[in-house]
């Protein structure tokens, strides 16, 4: 899989505590509680994100620290093409992504015909080719081996993964 126009990509996140409609200004120094609901464990965002591909299972684990906070169904590698197992690192991100046919250079700009999606997360390369997350315009092979090492993932997967991850973001892919 081959991406055109790497340009660097720096991703800055920030959060705010918001009160809802239901929740009441608490005292001075006391942190915002809705009537009669549970509350969860603030989120910390100094906490690390990482990913975790488990390719039996067919499936990207969001962890912040050692806390799944979500996980989402992927395509992987058919064979002759598996995805790469071990240790690895976001090393760039693109929205509405071109993609550039690795055998013909072919480039195919954003749109619905791209195989790529509207998102691109690369993770590998061997300096010419990447593989990455990435959308993908037919959804219904999700769950199957049938990329060229890529993780393929719903558009709407992709897009909320993009917003959770940055450059330098862990990624582990184990078999």
């Amino acid at each position: 899989m081959s991406v055109a126009g790497l340009p660097a990509v720096a991703a800055a996140v920030t959060e705010a505590i918001e009160l809802k409609p239901h929740m009441e200004a608490p005292p001075v120094g006391q942190p915002p509680v809705a009537p009669n609901t549970e509350q969860s464990a603030p989120v910390n965002p100094a906490v690390e994100i990482g990913l975790v591909i488990k390719l039996r299972e067919r499936r990207v684990y969001v962890y912040r620290g050692d806390r799944v906070e979500t996980s989402y169904p992927i395509a992987i590698g058919k064979a002759g093409w598996e995805t790469p197992t071990g240790t690895f690192k976001i090393l760039h991100m693109e929205r509405d992504p071109y993609w550039e046919h690795p055998l013909n250079g072919q480039v195919i700009p954003p749109g619905p015909n791209n195989p790529l999606g509207r998102r691109w997360i690369a993770f590998w390369t061997d300096g010419k080719n990447f593989i990455g997350f990435h959308g993908t315009p037919n959804e219904r092979l999700i769950g199957q081996a049938v990329s060229h090492g890529c993780i393929r993932m719903r558009n709407r997967d992709v897009e909320a993964l993009y917003e959770q991850v940055t450059v330098g973001t862990p990624v582990i892919v184990q078999r």
